[in-house]
C-alpha cells in the first residue's frame, strides 16, 4: 500500500519529517527508560503503537508490503510500525546493530517508497538508533 506513496502524500518538507522522527525518538526512549532492557522485541512494538498514538499519530503494525521483481510478486515484508505513512520503525532487542539489520531498513525503504526509516535498538541499557532516509541526505 505504501509503495504508490510520493513524498509529498507524506509530509511536506525536511523540517516536518525531522520534527516527526525527533518526536518518535522521544517516545522510544520513554519506552526504554519506563520498560528498560530485556524484553521481547513484541513488548517494545507493542509499548510504541500505544504512545503515538496517545500524541494523535497514526500508526500501523506489522502491514504487510509485496516485493516484486520485473514486475512478478516475489515476496513480502512486514515492518514493525508506520508512523504517518511516512516513517518505518524496524525494532530491534539485540546486543548490536548488525549489518544485516540495516540491510533490513534498507531494503523495506526501497520497496515500501517511504522517506524514512529508523532501525530501534533496545536490547541495551542505553537506546540504539539509526535513522536512515531515501530522499534527503545528512539524516543519519
Amino acid at each position: 500500500p505504501y509503495s504508490s506513496l510520493r513524498y509529498d502524500k507524506c509530509i511536506s518538507g525536511r523540517m516536518e519529517l525531522n520534527h516527526l522522527t525527533s518526536g518518535i525518538l522521544k517516545v522510544c526512549f520513554e519506552a526504554s527508560n519506563e520498560l528498560g532492557c530485556g524484553y521481547l522485541e513484541s513488548i517494545y512494538e507493542k509499548s510504541l503503537i500505544i504512545t503515538p498514538r496517545e500524541e494523535g499519530l497514526n500508526c500501523e503494525s506489522q502491514s504487510t508490503l509485496q516485493v516484486k521483481f520485473r514486475g512478478n510478486f516475489v515476496g513480502e515484508f512486514t515492518p514493525d510500525i508506520v508512523v504517518e505513512k511516512c516513517v518505518l520503525l524496524e525494532l530491534k532487542a539485540v546486543k548490536k546493530i548488525a549489518p544485516g539489520h540495516i540491510a533490513q531498513v534498507l531494503n523495506y525503504l526501497k520497496v515500501s517508497g517511504l522517506p524514512v526509516g529508523m532501525l530501534i535498538n533496545f536490547g541495551n541499557a542505553k537506546l540504539e538508533y539509526r535513522r536512515f532516509n531515501s530522499r534527503f541526505e545528512g539524516i543519519e
